[in-house]
């Protein structure tokens, strides 16, 4: 890519999946450019460290100190991809500071480019965090996730108009199975001889997605 993308996934809520989309894309990342730098900014919820440790660092924002040395580590067009899993106790001071900073400027003029993945939820909170995104996020910068495992398929009219990208719902024992601290999903693509598998078709196309919306990026960009 051109620039070097930041992917920010996100919700003012706990419990939507905002985790599983940063591990399914950490590994999507590692599996197509060999690296990738994963962010955890989070508190008592499964994160995204448990999953991934080799891959993943910590990170604070509730200090000056924390949010400068995330901002030096993020904003770098080194070629590597960046993942951060960012709680939902963490959302409004995250983006309360990205816009008092203008780090979508600065992230420009340093040839990155940050990508909020915001998993949808259809209550008050989702809402309010979602009209908050629009009035501080470019519609080239969002990307609606619509985790059916949440939604169940009703997409709530607020969010139409922004770009979406849909997570199946698995059943409740693969959703059991994946979320196992030890499981890799690059892992069992490989060593799974069946590839007509359920799982292994969720996986694919998942990726298939990511990709998808890497391209749509590098056109947006060209």
């Amino acid at each position: 890519m051109p620039t070097t993308p930041i992917f920010i996934t996100c919700s003012p809520r706990p419990l939507v999946g905002r985790t599983l989309v940063a591990r399914l894309l950490s590994e999507f990342l590692l599996l197509k450019n060999g690296t990738v730098a994963a962010f955890d900014i989070n508190l008592k919820e499964p994160s995204l460290l448990d999953y991934l440790p080799r891959i993943t660092e910590t990170a604070e924002i509730d200090n000056t100190y924390g949010k400068m040395a995330l901002m030096d580590r993020i904003i770098v067009n080194d070629g590597i991809a960046k993942v951060i899993d960012l709680g939902f106790h963490a959302f409004d001071e995250f983006f309360k500071m990205s816009e008092e900073i203008g780090f979508l400027k600065e992230a420009a003029r340093r040839g990155v480019s940050p990508v909020i993945l915001f998993v949808a939820d259809s209550d008050r909170v989702s809402m309010r965090g979602h009209a908050m995104l629009k009035q501080q996020i470019p519609a080239t910068a969002r990307v609606i996730i619509n985790n059916e495992y949440v939604l169940r398929g009703e997409i709530p009219a607020a969010f139409a108009g922004d770009r979406m990208l849909r997570i199946g719902a698995l059943p409740v024992f693969l959703k059991t199975y994946i979320d196992r601290e030890t499981f890799s999903f690059t892992s069992y693509l490989r060593n799974e001889k069946d590839q007509s598998t359920e799982l292994s078709q969720w996986i694919r196309s998942n990726y298939v997605s990511f990709r998808e919306l890497e391209l749509s990026l590098i056109l947006q960009g060209s």
